[in-house]
This record gives C-alpha cells, structure tokens and sequence, in this order.
C-alpha cells in the first residue's frame, strides 16, 4: 500500500498556530501567570523589608523630664504713690489768691509759704484792733493809778470807802478790757496769718492747683499735693493663692514702663483682706526716692519667695482642657498615655511643674493634642529640659 503525502496544504484548512483567538488565549494566560508570580513574591519579601503597619504608627518627638533648682516668683502689679500723701487747701477764711510761690516739683520746707491770698480787707482789721488794744492799756494804767492815790489817801478820810471801791472796780474793768482787746488782735492776726498757705512738713509739692485770682475757700479742692519727705512707694496688688507667700521684709526688684533699669524695694505692708470681687490683697512696697519714680507711673515688682526643686518643660507641651492641665507621655510599651499635671508658673524658658512627673518620664514636647491614649507611638528623643 502506498501512501501519498501532499506537500502543501489545502486551501481550505489552517494551522493551530495561525488561529488568533488561540494566541490571545495564550497571551492572556501568561500574563495572568506572571502577576500571580510578582504577588507572591511581594508576600514572601514583605515581612523582612517592609512589616505590615508599620508606615501607621506616627514618629514624636519626646524629652526626659529634668528637675533643678528653679525660682518661684510672685509678681506684684501698680502704681508708684507717694508714701504720706498731704492734700493742702486754705484754712479760716477764703479769698482771692493774689500769688502763688512754688510749682509742681518743688521741694519745700516745713512753714514755707506755697501761696497768698488776699489782705485787702484783714490788714486794715488787724491794724483797728492793735490800736483799740493800745488805747485799752493807756485806760487800764490810767485806772490802776488812780486806785493807787485813792489808797493811799484813804486812811486820812479825803475819800470815802464808796470811791476807793469805785476806782478799784474800774482798774478791774479797764485790764479786762485790755485782755479782751488782745484776743481780739490775737484772733485778727492768726486770720491774717491763714490768708498765707504754709507746707505743713517737708518734702516735694507734687500737683499744684491754684492759679492767681483764683477764688480758695475752706472745704474745696486742694491747691495742692505734698509729698511728705519725698518718700514714694509701689501700691499694687496679688493674687490671693500668692499672698501668703509673702513677707514683711523682704526684697524686690521694681520695674517701670520705658525704663531698663530695675529700682531695689522692700515690702513693708501687706493688705488685712482680700478684695471678695477681684480676689486680690493689696501690698506696698518700700522704694527710695529717684528721679523716675514718679507718682502715677505704672509698675511690677517681682519677689522670689523660693528656689524650690522644680520640672520645667517646653510651654508646648503642657495641655489643657476642661479636667485641667496634662501632658502626653509615652509609656514603656511605647504607647501615649495622658498624665495630670499641676502648674507652679511659668519662667523664660518654659513652664514649671509642681506635681505629676517623675524623672523617667517621656513627654511628649508637640502636637500632644493630636494623639489618642493608647496609641502607639515612635519616639525621638530631643535636648533634655526646655
């Protein structure tokens, strides 16, 4: 038997490798192979280069807690004032004000005359009245020396007992009158003596009121302001949990509004209540007298009542809300915790923590709001202290 192989095909069938959709199958089937392939590679390295989660967990910055010697400071707030502060007004009667002798600034001395007033009037009074009261003594001597004769003629009987006894009464009368007469010019003199304004004690004129022509009268404004020996003082008040703290004695240092340098004080009163409104208690300050301390001016002295062993920390770091103050540390198995705090003031450099730290805590120095309790956490640890 023979069998005949025909070289070429026949016209009407196709080779397997020349169907499309075969190939496209193929194709298709390769890609899926290698994907399948790629993923489980990415599976197997995965653990070792990149652990799941890990690009989750946020990285902090965290700073150990530091204790030193830190000040305690109270501040004290107000005005310089005069130590002893004198309102001066006219005393007796009023009048016009016809000079005045001193300006605000001035110092003066105890009985200078700060102003005059007008002695039209009291002048010619005063002058009236010595006049009558040297008229009262000419009668008053004339009156003893008839008294006189009249005794010493009495035991011959040229006068009767009656007229001894008549020139006695009249010598009484007539030295009355001569008293009388007096007070009167005593009393004439002091008001003429009132028309001149006197400092009352020495020290500095500090506001002056009165102005030629100006009409004074007793009871009304202050011409003006002294003050005594010149002493001036710092009237401000505290916080009443800062109260205590404080004590008679005890130094300060005084700073005013435009002035770098600092006036050395000393507290010498501490107020007896606290205000039931404001919830502060008055304090003076003892200051020696300067140029620059001026009454009016505004101050703030600052006390250090200790240098307690205290944590300060970054004024970033401490939070707050409506249970209070609290930072976020970092716990041993790395995750955030909330901790209460309680706040003993604030310094330069940042804020000082009474209670709630120890020394190995991790705090958490920014963005402590953001974090959720129990979250956990990388650290990066930064300068230690603020």
């Amino acid at each position: 038997m023979s069998i005949t192989i025909d070289s070429e095909p026949s016209s009407g069938s196709r080779s397997w490798v020349d169907d499309k959709p075969v190939r496209w199958a193929l194709i298709a089937l390769f890609v899926v192979f290698v994907g399948i392939l790629a993923w489980r590679l990415l599976a197997i390295l995965r653990p070792h280069n990149s652990p799941a989660g890990q690009n989750a967990i946020p990285l902090v910055s965290v700073t150990s807690v530091g204790v030193s010697a830190a000040p305690t400071i109270v501040s004290i707030t107000g005005t310089i004032s005069a130590r002893y502060d004198i309102p001066i007004g006219v005393e007796g009667d009023g009048g016009r004000v016809a000079k005045v002798l001193v300006e605000a600034g001035d110092r003066v001395k105890r009985g200078q005359v700060l102003a005059r007033l007008d002695v039209s009037v009291l002048a010619p009074q005063v002058a009236s009245l010595d006049a009558a009261l040297e008229q009262a003594r000419a009668e008053a001597d004339l009156a003893k020396a008839e008294f006189r004769r009249a005794e010493g003629v009495s035991a011959s009987g040229a006068l009767s007992a009656e007229e001894t006894q008549r020139r006695k009464s009249a010598a009484i009368t007539a030295e009355a009158k001569v008293r009388v007469a007096a007070a009167q010019l005593a009393e004439s003199r002091a008001r003429l003596g009132r028309a001149e304004v006197r400092a009352p004690a020495d020290g500095m004129i500090l506001t002056r009121a009165v102005e030629v022509g100006q009409t004074a009268t007793p009871g009304g404004a202050p011409l003006f302001r002294l003050s005594e020996g010149g002493e001036v003082e710092l009237r401000g008040q505290v916080a009443e949990q800062d109260l205590p703290l404080l004590k008679l004695g005890q130094k300060t240092s005084v700073r005013l509004t435009g002035i770098d340098k600092a006036f050395d004080g000393e507290i010498r009163l501490l107020g007896a209540v606290i205000d039931p409104q404001t919830r502060l208690g008055s304090v003076r300050v003892a200051l020696k007298s300067a140029p620059n301390l001026r009454p009016g001016a505004f101050a703030r002295a600052d006390v250090v009542v200790s240098n307690a062993e205290r944590a300060i920390l970054p004024q970033s770091s401490v939070l707050t809300d409506d249970k209070g103050n609290y930072v976020m540390i970092v716990n041993v198995q790395g995750k955030v915790e909330r901790r209460a705090v309680r706040v003993a003031g604030t310094v330069s450099n940042g804020v000082l923590i009474a209670s709630g730290l120890s020394g190995s805590d991790r705090v958490v120095t920014t963005a402590g709001a953001f974090l959720q309790e129990g979250e956990p956490v990388k650290v990066q640890f930064t300068k230690s202290g603020p």
